[in-house]
């Protein structure tokens, strides 16, 4: 998550200068902002947005370029659903007061739709946040996606996953997005 402020104080900038660059690094599809979900808007808007690279294979750390290749194949199937006259998607984050956070919420229509927390090993536990958030917001499909995990033979949105987050190979479900 990108703290303007912050930033701009490091680099000795305004935080209006970070923004502009960063409008830029986003004309020239560099980078993307996936923005908090709130169902109020307005409140939204005042949150800091997740900055993504969509070269995600530059990215050091593998926690942080699994979470940046999973945003990439989101934002390109929200925005092919979208287009394709499936409903109007957006792609969010998910956190609240007590810091629990889910690192992607699909809505679809206004209504959450799919969460799904990243995970670099199959050896992490479900996560108590996307458990909690699925439990909260009702939403039909949960999974904790897994990038060190060999694909499987499942339809991920066979069942709803409301009550249980599906542990599921990152390929099987990105599979099975388009």
């Amino acid at each position: 998550m990108a703290n303007f402020s912050n930033l701009a104080k490091q680099i000795s900038v305004t935080v209006d200068t970070i923004r502009r660059w960063l409008d830029v690094l986003e004309s020239f599809y560099f980078s993307y902002r996936v923005r908090p979900w709130f169902k109020n808007v307005s409140k939204s808007l005042r949150k800091q947005p997740k900055i993504y690279t969509t070269d995600w294979s530059a990215i050091p750390d593998p926690g942080a370029r699994c979470e940046s290749f999973m945003a990439a194949h989101l934002l390109k199937a929200v925005n092919y659903w979208t287009d394709a006259g499936l409903g109007q998607f957006a792609l969010h984050y998910i956190r609240d007061a007590y810091q629990r956070e889910v690192d992607f919420l699909v809505v679809r229509d206004g209504v959450p739709w799919m969460l799904i927390e990243v995970k670099n090993s199959a050896k992490e536990p479900i996560s108590p946040a996307l458990v909690h958030f699925s439990r909260e917001l009702m939403v039909p499909h949960t999974f904790q996606a897994v990038w060190e995990m060999d694909e499987v033979d499942a339809d991920c949105f066979a069942n709803p996953t409301t009550d249980h987050p599906l542990r599921i190979p990152m390929r099987t479900l990105l599979s099975q997005l388009l």
